[in-house]
């Protein structure tokens, strides 16, 4: 029953042929196929360059010290693993446009011509919020955070000597997420244009949405740390008091132009 109420939200306007159930889990099929296909090769071509992968991930080590940058395997396999980790999530950055377009084109096949027109643009404003997020975060935020950890752990009377499974999993998601926390705006914006949400609603329920927003980043960041938690749900409780601006302009415009 869940299956055919999300089919229910894509079927086609009245002037058009509607497709039956089994041929909508056949589109399904498809695009969960392409979007397999399309991340497999982009894990192939980073796969490849997993040298130069190395050297961009290991960058703010060495600039806070050199000895630190050279990070202690303790696996056997452990270049195998890290290399086929770092391929898989640097593969979903670089295909992460095609990645939204296969899903957009599934999921919402029935808009207007209007519509239409804005999915490609709305696709590149998604991937710009996600670049910019991981920019951010890898430009600013992250050399921060880990000089805050290595100063903290000398503090101990601890040497650092992290290692590279530990090290390459708290920067890819730490980088991830906060590429994805940056796609809020997309995603309240869309449940606004198609009704789903308002802004009143958004803005009565502002409180609730800080809680929810802090838990969220306390799934995505890496380590429990409150400065990390801070970072990573600041910009998003910023990001999403903009989408209620945003909302509340949209919500005059069409106003307006009834």
């Amino acid at each position: 029953m869940a299956l055919r109420d999300l089919f229910k939200f894509r079927e086609l306007p009245e002037s058009e042929t509607s497709k039956p159930f089994l041929e909508h889990l056949e589109d399904l099929r498809w695009t969960i196929v392409k979007m397999a296909i399309t991340l497999v090769v982009a894990m192939i071509a980073c796969f490849a360059l997993r040298g130069v992968l190395v050297r961009v991930m290991q960058a703010p080590l060495r600039d806070i010290d050199k000895q630190l940058g050279v990070l202690r395997a303790l696996g056997i396999t452990d270049s195998i693993t890290i290399s086929f980790h770092l391929a898989f999530y640097a593969g979903i950055v670089i295909s992460f446009p095609l990645l939204l377009f296969f899903a957009a084109e599934f999921v919402l096949p029935a808009l207007t011509a209007v519509e239409k027109k804005f999915l490609l643009p709305a696709i590149g404003v998604s991937f710009a919020l996600f670049l910019t997020g991981v920019v951010v975060c890898y430009f600013w935020l992250l050399p921060k955070t880990i000089l805050f950890f290595f100063h903290d752990t000398q503090s101990l009377g601890w040497a650092p000597a992290w290692t590279v499974q530990q090290y390459y999993s708290f920067v890819t998601r730490f980088t991830l997420g906060f590429g994805l926390a940056f796609e809020l705006p997309v995603v309240v914006l869309v449940l606004v244009r198609f009704g789903v949400i308002s802004y009143q609603f958004m803005a009565r329920t502002r409180p609730y949405a800080i809680v929810l927003i802090f838990l969220l980043a306390t799934i995505i960041t890496p380590t429990p740390d409150v400065l990390t938690l801070a970072a990573m749900s600041l910009p998003m409780c910023l990001l999403y008091e903009s989408c209620i601006w945003v909302a509340w302009f949209m919500r005059r415009r069409q106003l307006r132009a009834r």
